[in-house]
């Protein structure tokens, strides 16, 4: 597992997440103040990045312009990819 920035726009997010509206406007006034504190996790997949986790931060990020988010990154086969989205 490696930290790297990814561009949101890299980052499919296949399953639907429904956001806190609180939780989304507190986290985006914390990342504006002091930056994302924890990485979100993705799964790489032939050079395609998925994310299952960190939806609020990912939307957050989404929502205050950034371009990149710091992510920790997992490469992974397809199979695993397979077994996440089943």
């Amino acid at each position: 597992m490696r930290i790297q920035e990814v561009p949101l726009r890299a980052i499919r997010r296949p399953l639907y997440c429904q956001h806190d509206p609180a939780k989304l406007e507190e986290l985006m006034a914390s990342i504006s103040t002091i930056g994302l504190q924890e990485p979100i996790e993705v799964l790489e997949v032939e050079g395609e990045f998925y994310g299952f986790s960190g939806c609020h931060r990912f939307e957050a990020c989404r929502r205050l312009g950034y371009e990149t988010i710091r992510c920790r990154v997992r490469r992974a086969p397809r199979s695993v990819l397979n077994f996440h989205l089943a």
